[in-house]
């Protein structure tokens, strides 16, 4: 058994988790998995394989976690061989034969990147720390059960945007999402602090009141804790990652300053 620590953007996909007619991320390493004949056309997925979770569609991960029976040539730079330049792997470990990537995760980490310019970081943290604990977060998800969960949540200014770090064990469906708007909405004057306190209390909101899913895109999954692997980095793939992130970095840059020039003509 083989992990493999895997970067991308998460932009272009329709969510990590294998859909039939729509490109994926999933979809993708299992493509490039068949190229390289690590399994064949008629298996559904490689064998032992898990992951660490699913990520939807629009969020990117940096460090989501693959794991599967491998042969020992497979390298993360063998694996990006096959793979696109916005899908990278860049760590590989091995594990024991009854390793599962998503159950053997003891801790997940998020950030969301909140363009807040004028919001304040001290109600912003006012708010994670009162969303900080253990909590009931059925107000922040849609999923009907595995809503009490533990979870460390933090912010700090970064430029023009506010920085959500949310950390636990595991998370219910856009809980992350969720929790974002709300601290958002705190930090910039929208709501008070009683709005935490509604969305913790163990009744429903009703649908106007409820807590609508920020965007996907500002999301990425940053960590994921397993305490008995050691990875090892593979240098060249490294490489690789900086060079095509810093090539679409770029180019987020030059649109940037193409928009102020409109906007600025106007």
């Amino acid at each position: 058994m083989r992990a493999f620590r895997v970067a991308y953007d998460g932009r272009p996909f329709y969510g990590f988790q294998r859909q039939p007619d729509v490109p994926t991320v999933e979809g993708t390493l299992f493509d490039a998995l068949r190229a390289l004949d690590v399994f064949g056309d008629d298996d559904r997925k490689p064998p032992g394989y898990a992951a660490a979770g699913r990520t939807d569609a629009g969020v990117s991960a940096v460090a989501q976690t693959v794991a599967f029976d491998a042969p020992d040539w497979l390298t993360p730079r063998a694996f990006n061989a096959e793979l696109p330049g916005h899908v990278r792997a860049w760590a590989h470990a091995d594990a024991p034969a009854d390793f599962h990537a998503t159950h053997d995760a003891v801790r997940r980490t998020y950030r969301y990147h909140l363009y807040a310019p004028e919001a304040s970081v001290s109600r912003a943290r006012e708010a994670a720390a009162r969303l900080s604990g253990e909590h009931d977060f059925h107000n922040l998800t849609t999923d009907g059960n595995g809503t009490v969960r533990d979870v460390d949540c933090s912010v700090a200014r970064d430029g023009e945007f506010l920085v959500l770090r949310v950390a636990g064990g595991g998370f219910p469906r856009h809980f992350v999402r969720r929790l974002a708007g709300v601290v958002h909405g705190v930090a910039g004057g929208d709501a008070g602090l009683d709005r935490v306190d509604q969305v913790l209390s163990a009744e429903r909101l009703a649908d106007e009141w409820g807590v609508p899913t920020a965007p996907p895109e500002p999301l990425v999954l940053v960590g994921v804790d397993y305490p008995d692997l050691t990875f090892e980095r593979d240098p060249v793939a490294m490489e690789t990652v900086r060079e095509v992130f810093g090539d679409r970095r770029r180019d987020g840059l030059v649109r940037a300053r193409v928009a102020d020039e409109i906007l600025d003509g106007l």
